[in-house]
């Protein structure tokens, strides 16, 4: 479990480098300078994109010339719909949908330079200080679209 989140957090900060890299700016270059629009979207706010969260909020992107507007765009297929309408520059989804256009004969085809998770991420917590993962056993959790039946493994 461990492993999934670090590699999680890896690829997360491959993927937020590869997006400062793809649109860098000279500093010095962009004072006094209009911004570059860049739109993302996003399948889901999540807190596995904090990094990219933090950097908005602390004005990174403005500080290399960026403007960057996030864009909330539930399903994969609206994210690739958005893409490759020009309507967003980048956008945050799983690879399925690269995929589906891909085999759906586009030729004009999205292409994946990272896989940000695995699976939807989920976090448990508690108010209580004393909390254990076994007061959970036998109990229904609900977890975004479905619940589940946490078990003792």
């Amino acid at each position: 479990m461990k492993k999934r989140f670090i590699t999680a957090g890896i690829l997360l900060l491959i993927a937020f480098i590869a997006l400062i890299t793809i649109f860098k700016f000279n500093n010095d270059n962009n004072k006094g300078k209009k911004l570059e629009k860049v739109k993302l979207a996003e399948v889901t706010h999540s807190a596995f994109y904090a990094p990219l969260y933090v950097a908005i909020e602390n004005g990174y992107f403005e500080d290399e010339g960026i403007d960057l507007e996030v864009i909330l765009t539930p399903g994969a297929d609206k994210v690739a719909s958005s893409v490759l309408s020009n309507d967003v520059n980048i956008g945050f989804a799983g690879p399925e949908s690269a995929i589906y256009v891909y085999t759906g004969g586009e030729k004009d085809y999205l292409k994946t330079f990272a896989g940000l998770t695995k699976r939807d991420g989920q976090f448990i917590l508690s108010r209580n200080k004393d909390f254990k993962l076994e007061n959970l056993y036998g109990k229904e959790i609900l977890v975004g679209r479905y619940a589940f039946l946490l078990q003792n493994r």
